[in-house]
Parts: structure tokens; C-alpha cells; sequence
């Protein structure tokens, strides 16, 4: 059975031979696992929550302020609740264009909530390539410094290419992993502002049809009001 102190000692040497670039790449790779669980766990919280929110709204028929307070107060301090608070915060917007704005600057406010850290992994993602490919070279240079001592074996030189070759199967090894859920975390991004625009037009539809009965239902009742003193007139 293998040593582990050996594997590790192994492991030490190849970080010694990459000129200290597998440290680097060890650090990269569990930054980039630490943002990947923190941002898969809050955006799947908000996706959960965002469609709960959205079945609850569209079976309202106007805009209900009791309504409305219960919902965002199941979503106090997240995006979709700060969308929720906006016809409360300006009860006397009677306007659908001006909620409209104002619903959203609100979700332009929670955007950089929203989308937090991604830069990180995105940069892991183009970087540790880039480290692996330095790796590399530093190793190359190493292992052919072989050549200049003389009685040197073929087999130092190839074992220590090898050995310069881990740096760039790490950096792409960290560099897909990133990819992958770089691209999975950016759709979850694009649902979660998906979810707020669709409440912010159910809030807007919400809003506006109860004025639009009400204009109906005003028109439908001056209507004979208004044919009897036509007839009056013409009498």
C-alpha cells in the first residue's frame, strides 16, 4: 500500500518544480467550489421562492395591498420581496407607467444582489489556463537544466516533463469545472430577473384592470343618463 507521507511529499514536489504555481491553483480551485456552492444554494432559495410568489400573484384579480404585504413579508430580504414593497411604499401611484418605472429601478437595484460573485468564477475560469500553461514552462525549464550535467539519464528529462504537464491538466481541470457552472449559475441569473420582470408586469396588470372596470362600469351608467336628457332636449 502506498505511503501517504510520500504522496504528499510528491504532491509538494510537483508544487516545488511548477514554481509554486500548483498553490495558486489550489487556492483558485477552492475559491471557485466555494462560490459555486454559495451562489447554486441562494439562486435555487430564489428560484423556489420566485415561482411560489408568482402562483400566489396571478390568482389575484387587483392589486390587494393585504395581499401584497403577506407575500413580501415571505420574502423579506430577498430580491422578489424589494419588488413587493414597491406599491406598498407608494400607495398613492395611481399611474400604471409610473409603477412600471418605478418597479423597475427597483429591479435594477437587485441585479448586483443578484449576479454577486460571478465575476470571481468567471475570472477562475480564465486564469487557471493561463497559470497551468505558466506551470508548465517553469517545469519545461527545470527539466531541461538536466541536460547541461553531464552522465544525465533520458529518463530525468522525460520524468521531468511529466512532472511540468500536472500544472496544465490541473488549470484546464479547474477551467472546465468552472465553465460548467459558470454557465448553469449565469441561466439561474437570467430566471431569477426573468421571475422579478414577471412580477413586475403582474403587479402593473394588477393595478390596471380594476381602474378599467371601473371606467366601464361608469360609461354603462351615464349612458341612459345621458339619453334621457338628449330626449329632453329634443322635446
Amino acid at each position: 500500500m502506498e505511503n501517504p507521507l510520500m504522496t504528499t511529499a510528491y504532491l509538494l514536489h510537483l508544487a516545488t518544480e511548477s514554481g509554486g504555481i500548483l498553490y495558486i491553483m489550489a487556492f483558485l480551485l477552492t475559491v471557485a467550489l466555494g462560490v459555486i456552492i454559495e451562489r447554486s444554494w441562494f439562486l435555487g432559495r430564489l428560484i423556489r421562492k420566485g415561482d411560489m410568489l408568482l402562483g400566489e400573484l396571478s390568482r389575484l384579480r387587483h392589486l390587494d395591498p393585504s395581499a401584497i404585504r403577506e407575500l413580501k413579508d415571505r420574502a423579506v430580504d430577498d430580491p422578489h420581496g424589494e419588488i413587493l414593497a414597491v406599491p406598498l411604499d407608494f400607495p398613492e401611484i395611481s399611474d400604471p407607467h409610473r409603477l412600471s418605472e418605478l418597479l423597475e429601478e427597483a429591479i435594477l437595484a437587485q441585479a448586483p444582489h443578484i449576479d454577486r460573485r460571478m465575476w470571481m468564477l468567471d475570472t477562475i475560469v480564465t486564469l487557471a489556463p493561463l497559470l497551468g500553461l505558466l506551470g508548465t514552462i517553469i517545469g519545461m525549464f527545470n527539466s531541461f537544466e538536466v541536460l547541461g550535467k553531464p552522465g544525465s539519464a533520458p529518463t530525468e528529462i522525460t520524468s521531468g516533463i511529466a512532472e511540468a504537464l500536472v500544472a496544465t491538466a490541473c488549470g484546464l481541470f479547474i477551467a472546465i469545472v468552472g465553465l460548467v457552472f459558470f454557465n448553469g449559475l449565469n441561466n439561474a441569473v437570467r430566471l431569477v430577473i426573468h421571475q422579478l420582470d414577471r412580477i413586475k408586469v403582474t403587479l402593473v396588470n394588477r393595478m390596471d384592470a380594476p381602474r378599467h372596470a371601473v371606467q366601464a362600469h361608469a360609461s354603462v351608467a351615464s349612458a341612459p343618463l345621458h339619453g334621457l336628457t338628449t330626449a329632453a332636449a329634443k322635446g
